[in-house]
C-alpha cells in the first residue's frame, strides 16, 4: 500500500464513521506502506474533503452558541467540538497526500495526528449519543478547511497558519470549556471534561508538530520564523487568538516568549 495515495482516498470518504475507521486502519498499517515521491491526483470532479450530507454548513457567524447549562446546550457544544475534530482529520490527511519533497517523518507525523483526531471524534460522539443526539444534528461551519484551501500551494503557510494558528486556538479554549462543564457537574458534563483532558494533551503534541515543521521549512528556505510568520498571517488574513492564552500549553507546544508576546499584542 502507498501511504499518500491511500490518505487521499480516505480524505475523499464522506461518511464520518468510514473516514475515522479508515484513518485508524491506515495508521495501524503505516509501517508497511511505501511513500511516493509525487502527490497522487484527486479523482476527476472530486470535491475535497469528502463531506457527509449532514450537518448543514453555515458561515461561522451564523452558527449559534448555547449555554452548556442545559443538556441541549451541551449537545450543541460537543457537536461543535466533534466537527472540529472531524475537520482536523481532513487537515492532517491533506498534509499527508498534498505536499511533495518532505522527509518520511513528515508524512508519518501527520498520519499519527489524523489517527488521534479520529479517536477524539469517536470519544466526543459517544457522549453526544448519550445525550440523545448524533453528529450532523446541528449546523456547523468550515472555517478550518477554508484556511486549508488558501494554503494548498504553500506548505510553509499551511504549517504556520493551520496547526500553529487555527488549531492552536483549541489550547486556549479547552480549559475555559472544561471550567463551564465542571460547574454543570452532570455525569455527561464530567465525562466531557475527561475526554477534553485527553484532547488537550494530544493537541499540544499536534501543535508542536506544526511548530516543528514550520521551523524546519523556514530553516530549509533561509527564512526567519518569527518575522515570516507575521508576513504570512497578514497575507492570508489569519485571525489573532483571543485572550486569555494558555501560555503554558503553548510553550509546551514550542511557542517562544517572543511569539507569545506578538500574539498578545493588540494594536
Amino acid at each position: 500500500m502507498e501511504l499518500r495515495h491511500r490518505a487521499l482516498q480516505v480524505l475523499c470518504l464522506a461518511h464520518p464513521d468510514e473516514k475515522a475507521a479508515a484513518t485508524l486502519a491506515l495508521h495501524a498499517q503505516a509501517d508497511q506502506c511505501s511513500i511516493a515521491a509525487n502527490a497522487p491526483t484527486p479523482p476527476a470532479g472530486q470535491v475535497l474533503p469528502g463531506l457527509p450530507e449532514r450537518p448543514v454548513l453555515l458561515h461561522h457567524t451564523a452558527v449559534k452558541r448555547r449555554s452548556p447549562a442545559t443538556p441541549q446546550g451541551r449537545a450543541v457544544l460537543l457537536h461543535a467540538i466533534a466537527h472540529i475534530e472531524l475537520n482536523a482529520i481532513n487537515l492532517a490527511l491533506d498534509a499527508v497526500w498534498r505536499f511533495d519533497a518532505m522527509p518520511t517523518t513528515f508524512y508519518r507525523d501527520w498520519l499519527r495526528v489524523a489517527a488521534e483526531e479520529a479517536q477524539h471524534f469517536g470519544l466526543l460522539r459517544d457522549i453526544l449519543r448519550s445525550l440523545g443526539h448524533d453528529y450532523g444534528d446541528f449546523p456547523a461551519h468550515q472555517g478550518l478547511w477554508t484556511m486549508c484551501e488558501k494554503t494548498q500551494h504553500d506548505i510553509t503557510a499551511r504549517m504556520a497558519l493551520v496547526p500553529r494558528t487555527l488549531e492552536a486556538r483549541g489550547l486556549d479554549a479547552t480549559p475555559l470549556i472544561q471550567q463551564k462543564l465542571r460547574q454543570v457537574d452532570s455525569p455527561d458534563a464530567l465525562a466531557a471534561v475527561a475526554v477534553l483532558d485527553t484532547i488537550l494533551r494530544e493537541e499540544v503534541g499536534h501543535v508542536a508538530i506544526g511548530n516543528h515543521w514550520y521551523r524546519w521549512l523556514c530553516a530549509r528556505d533561509g527564512l526567519e520564523p518569527e518575522s515570516h510568520y507575521a508576513l504570512l498571517a497578514q497575507q492570508y488574513q489569519a485571525p489573532r487568538p483571543k485572550p486569555p492564552l494558555n501560555e503554558a500549553a503553548r510553550r509546551q507546544a514550542g511557542f517562544t516568549d517572543t511569539e507569545l508576546a506578538w500574539l498578545l499584542y493588540t494594536d
